[in-house]
């Protein structure tokens, strides 16, 4: 499993994410960085297979109408501290390695995961 994560989102999450055993990228990884269009996070997503990860909403529209991204992790946290995102990705990745096997759109929210259809 591949995830791509946004720029409103901490570098530290990716890193976490790589000492789980995942391939990650940051937008920070990227040539233009955090500066990199949503455009193409969202064609990088469709060619290299990764999973987006945002807190970025415009996504879920473009996503419904164009199935841009190729799949969607949408973080609806609000304001939430880094350590509790991080432990809050942890505890939630097996529910969100399983639901990814069925659906392409999730929300992970502060209390669960959603599967959107």
């Amino acid at each position: 499993m591949r995830f791509l994560v946004d720029a409103q989102l901490p570098r530290r999450l990716a890193d976490r994410l790589r000492r789980e055993g995942f391939e990650v990228l940051h937008t920070l990884d990227l040539p233009l960085r955090n500066r990199t269009p949503d455009s193409s996070l969202s064609h990088l997503s469709v060619r290299d297979q990764y999973i987006l990860v945002t807190k970025d909403e415009d996504f879920v529209s473009s996503f419904h109408l164009q199935r841009r991204p190729r799949k969607l992790l949408l973080v609806s946290t609000s304001n939430i501290k880094n350590a509790e995102l991080e432990a809050l990705f942890l505890a939630s990745l097996a529910e969100i390695v399983a639901g990814f096997q069925e659906f392409d759109f999730l929300e992970l929210t502060r209390k669960t995961v959603i599967c959107h259809v």
